[in-house]
């Protein structure tokens, strides 16, 4: 339905549907099914709701054509969760003896994989995103892993000089590409095994679904991606297949909504009269802006700043009327936290974590504005 010469937005309002048939819905509703008609011999695409069901179909053709678009032999499962999604690339990769390379400054569940890598007797090495630092641990790892826009810091990395040199060591590349999006990088592009990303976040867009998904290469390691998922059962629900599927079609009109506001907000945390420690890789001067601007084509909707202290965020935060104080990111609705409250970030204790949503850039900005100048008080 959708081509490699086709515009994005083209492709986003048309990705995984099938083709049309007389008197069927242009857009399939989710199908609910725990098993199917299965007479004789177990055969065809659909069994049992635990390996496949039509509606992730439809679901996963559409994130293969965006990630991937005009690419042959590439496929895509979906998870029950960016994390189920995480976990299987790693867990179904890695043995015992094997060493794998992760981001000291990714994800703050990243440690409770760690502990759990270690428990199966696999290395952890772990380097920051900026500056490449994970090549200097990279000698004899089974796997590497990018985080590229880190969470929360917004670092940037090199992918296509990270995949050459891992592959030259024999070492597969994973890409955590959930803040970027696939309107902004395509890891399979600059050479990644696999692209991962949480669809929870910026690819749904209405913070009312969890979900994940792998693209990679088909082959011996997609296929134990998908052993690992049949295992462990972590698969979405049918509704919210379709509840993604259906956000998809205005990913294109979000994206470039929050990338566009997120870089005025940027601007006008850069140009306040204390220093804030903005980032955001979309800002002219920002550390990862030249590596962001040649392998991204959108930046994302995340900013991140710093005020002195803790308590200052929390008035900041409290101040704030056009955004929810909530965890999580790349809603239509704009959300705000003190990260160090979690406590799985290496962040200051005034860091702030900033997703813009979709409202007007002005109103936005002036809130962001407001709010600063009464925390400050």
């Amino acid at each position: 339905m959708t081509g490699p010469g086709q515009g994005e937005g083209t492709r986003v309002v048309r990705a995984g549907l099938p083709e049309p048939v007389k008197h069927e819905p242009t857009v399939p509703g989710p199908v609910f099914a725990a098993h199917f008609h299965l007479p004789g011999e177990p055969t065809g695409p659909y069994t049992y709701g635990r390996d496949e069901n039509p509606t992730w179909t439809l679901l996963e053709r559409a994130v293969g054509e965006l990630e991937a678009p005009g690419r042959d032999g590439v496929e895509t499962l979906v998870f029950a969760s960016g994390m189920a999604a995480v976990s299987a690339v790693l867990f179904s990769q890695l043995r015992a003896g094997d060493a794998v390379v992760l981001p000291s400054d990714g994800y703050q569940a990243l440690p409770l994989v760690r502990a759990q890598l270690e428990a199966y007797s696999i290395e952890v090495r772990t380097a920051p995103t900026g500056g490449d630092a994970q090549l200097g641990v990279l000698d004899g790892a089974r796997l590497l892993w990018l985080e590229t826009p880190s969470n929360p810091g917004l670092d940037v990395c090199d992918v296509s000089r990270l995949v050459e040199a891992a592959h030259a060591r024999g070492a597969l590349v994973a890409v955590d590409n959930t803040l970027a999006t696939p309107l902004g990088q395509r890891p399979l592009e600059l050479g990644a095994d696999f692209a991962v990303a949480s669809g929870t976040k910026q690819l749904t867009g209405h913070g009312d679904v969890l979900l994940g998904y792998v693209v990679g290469r088909a082959g011996e390691a997609m296929t134990a991606v998908r052993r690992w998922r049949k295992i462990v059962g972590a698969i979405p629900g049918p509704m919210e297949a379709w509840l993604a599927h259906r956000s998809l079609a205005t990913l294109q009109l979000r994206v470039d909504r929050q990338s566009a506001t997120a870089l005025a907000v940027a601007e006008a945390l850069r140009d306040w009269p204390e220093d804030l420690g903005v980032r955001y890789p979309g800002l002219p001067g920002d550390p990862s802006h030249e590596i962001a601007a040649r392998q991204m084509r959108r930046y994302g909707c995340v900013v991140s700043f710093t005020l002195p202290t803790r308590a200052r965020a929390e008035r900041f935060l409290q101040a704030l009327r056009l955004v929810d104080d909530a965890t999580s990111f790349g809603g239509v609705r704009s959300t705000a936290e003190r990260r160090g409250r979690w406590g799985g970030d290496a962040v200051p204790e005034g860091f702030v974590r900033l997703s813009v949503g979709a409202e007007d850039a002005e109103d936005l900005v002036a809130d962001v504005l407001r709010a600063l100048a009464e925390s400050a008080k």
